[in-house]
């Protein structure tokens, strides 16, 4: 067992903090952490193939391997995104980014802040509006998913979809822009089954009048354009029509939307209408609402997900245990946004490694979530996902193939660290991906007769788990009675440690910086790191001592009685 050094960062002689990387180039080789002290560092290439870090509650997953990895990605220059479950979770990424001196690039997105991101504005540059469907339709997909436990019929999904297509359609058509307030306005209005038209004075009327007007501009801007001999072969109102719409694209799109809202949608039963509508402007009702709506629908954007490849830290502060299903909505609508953009970078032009980072990761899974992170190196995106057990990520992605969507993702994050944890299923699982060896069995026989005796012994291989599922429930968990030291198995792909794909490591939950041991118990302040390595289990040893001397005293309290 090894206690974690650091290769991030180096301290100056009077003890200031310094960024470990400062140049323009970031190597996938540079060295950040030693798991094994073996001189096999964990580098930038292992970070961003990603991090899973699994352990039960009051294991240390937090305090132990996840402080230690924060403090780390934040010296070594890392920008990122952080999402929030717990209150608390702001104060500690802002004590973090002041002990490796990265206060100043701290981005805190909360209530009453000073930052905001238009989100609409942001996805609909260039009047894209397949960014802002495919942004929408995750998210709301993600929130019913969760909710529902199972995955939507194609049906419904292929509705709502083209619900949200021709919404924001006709709203850019009718006002150049799309904001959250018309989509929703236009929703509530849309023409009852077998109107030809919707009240006249409805948000959708007025939308779809001004769409009318705008198109009607264009076509007449086309007309002046032509010459008169093209207008006059365009003798019949098909062939016009057809000009039209081959020419003028706005004219297309107004027909698609005409099409949709007064025959397609019109239509549907009012049943089939009702559970499509309220899947849209259900979602939208909730981002209406303060605080979100002042964060990421309206204003200009005072950041954007580019700002991490500069190196900033975005923390979303709107934590899922006081905001609940609107906070989590808002942080994987802006979780998708960013690994979005994240994707389009050009690593030649910045190479910068960024982070992802989620505890309570099952809050914040969306459908996408596996195939982005399949690409994750190449973006230099270095993905760390912390939370209890398997069961709260089937719980999350749902549906009759659950344990091998979860599977499936899992296995795209490389290095898995597994705390202390008393779920079955997560610790058979962690088990047999440590894998199995062999190891020597002796038998002895004996045999007797009358006039000799005889004694064989015989040697065998048995083939058994290289970690029993138990142990990880005995690990120690950090706390006084452990001196602080959490204790975890860390596997990682190939052989890359002395025990082949795994080490047994202890991290401190006094993790000061990168570039200091560990604070160490008062009375043993002098003592040099190296002489501790592995000692995270010896509050274990002195609580173990003390059990065994009771069992000793109880023993021999029980030989006296049985004497006398």
């Amino acid at each position: 067992m090894t206690e974690i050094d650091s290769l991030a960062t180096h301290v100056s002689n009077n003890g200031d903090h310094h960024h470990a990387v400062t140049a323009t180039t970031w190597s996938l080789d540079t060295p950040l952490l030693e798991f094994d002290q073996k001189g096999r560092p964990w580098t930038v290439r292992n970070a961003v193939e990603g991090v899973q870090i699994l352990g039960g509650i009051g294991s240390g997953k937090t305090s132990g391997s996840g402080r230690t990895l924060a403090l780390n990605y934040l010296a070594a220059g890392f920008g990122g995104l952080v999402l929030t479950v717990k209150p608390d979770e702001k104060i500690m990424w802002e004590e973090y980014c002041a002990m490796t001196n990265r206060s100043e690039d701290l981005i805190i997105v909360e209530p009453g802040g000073k930052h905001l991101f238009n989100f609409l504005s942001y996805e609909g540059q260039g009047g894209n509006t397949e960014n802002i469907v495919q942004v929408l339709k995750t998210v709301i997909q993600a929130s019913e998913e969760k909710a529902s436990g199972a995955k939507q019929d194609p049906f419904w999904e292929t509705a709502l979809d083209m619900l949200i297509f021709h919404v924001i359609d006709l709203c850019q058509l009718a006002y150049g822009r799309v904001t959250l307030q018309n989509l929703y306005d236009i929703v509530q209005t849309l023409p009852d089954q077998g109107e030809t038209k919707a009240t006249p004075d409805s948000a959708f009327q007025k939308a779809y009048a001004a769409a009318l007007a705008h198109v009607e501009s264009e076509v007449t801007a086309w007309e002046t354009s032509l010459p008169v001999d093209d207008l006059s072969l365009l003798e019949s109102q098909a062939l016009y029509d057809a000009a039209v719409c081959r020419d003028v694209d706005d004219a297309r799109l107004l027909k698609y939307v005409d099409q949709f809202f007064h025959e397609t949608y019109g239509n549907l039963s009012e049943k089939t209408r009702s559970i499509i509508d309220f899947s849209f402007s259900g979602f939208l009702f909730r981002l209406l609402r303060e605080p979100v709506y002042s964060l990421f629908c309206e204003g200009d954007s005072t950041f954007t997900p580019e700002d991490s490849l500069a190196g900033k830290i975005i923390v979303l502060d709107l934590p899922v245990k006081v905001y609940h299903k609107v906070g989590r909505d808002c942080q994987i609508m802006f979780k998708y946004i960013w690994q979005r953009t994240m994707e389009k970078r050009r690593i030649g032009e910045n190479s910068r490694p960024v982070f992802l980072w989620a505890d309570e990761a099952q809050n914040f899974l969306h459908e996408y979530d596996a195939d982005y992170q399949a690409t994750a190196r190449s973006s230099r995106i270095a993905t760390v996902y912390l939370s209890q057990n398997l069961p709260n990520y089937y719980a999350n992605m749902g549906g009759a193939k659950s344990e091998f969507r979860v599977k499936s993702f899992l296995g795209t994050l490389s290095t898995k660290i597994f705390h202390a944890n008393a779920d079955v299923e997560t610790n058979k699982y962690a088990s047999e991906m440590i894998g199995d060896h062999y190891v020597k069995e002796f038998s002895r026989s004996l045999g007797r007769s009358t006039q000799s005796s005889s004694e064989s012994v015989t040697e065998s291989r048995k083939l058994q788990r290289v970690v029993r599922p138990e142990f990880f429930q005995s690990m120690p968990t950090g706390g006084p009675l452990n001196e602080y030291w959490v204790c975890a198995i860390v596997h990682m792909q190939g052989k890359v440690f002395e025990r082949e794909n795994y080490a047994i490591v202890t991290f401190s939950q006094n993790y000061d910086t990168p570039a200091l041991p560990a604070p160490r118990p008062q009375a043993e302040q002098n003592t040099h790191p190296k002489q501790r390595a592995g000692n995270g289990w010896n509050g274990l040893t002195s609580a173990l001592k003390t059990i065994g001397i009771i069992i000793a005293i109880c023993f021999f309290l029980m030989l006296v009685a049985l004497s006398c």
